[in-house]
């Protein structure tokens, strides 16, 4: 398996604290505006990511990976939707998800 950076960075964020997840979490740090970035699953409802959607207006929320890779690596078992709450590691990862979408833009 090829070493994924953004879920690695996730983990990385995870052992600093800096994740809430699962929706609950996820969307209560959206609404305290703890939530620099929403990741949500791209396996997870229809439901769930227009949801994300709907509540953060201010910024985007990406679909990433599927529910048990999210969960494995910030030491958890299956996440549909996480926020990440610190600013400069949301920055980072964001960057990182830009980076990997124009690169798969790029191949089709």
């Amino acid at each position: 398996m090829k070493p994924d950076r953004v879920l690695s960075m996730l983990g990385i964020a995870a052992k600093a604290g800096s994740v809430a997840s699962g929706e609950f979490s996820t969307e209560k740090a959206v609404k305290e505006g703890r939530a620099y970035l929403v990741i949500v699953a791209q396996d997870a409802s229809d439901n769930t990511k227009k949801m994300f959607r709907n509540m953060t207006d201010f910024y985007q929320v990406y679909e990433y990976s599927d529910k048990e890779m999210l969960g494995h690596f910030i030491g958890k078992e299956f996440r549909a939707s996480l926020a990440v709450t610190n600013e400069g590691l949301s920055h980072s990862i964001e960057e990182r998800l830009k980076q990997q979408s124009q690169l798969n833009n790029g191949r089709n």
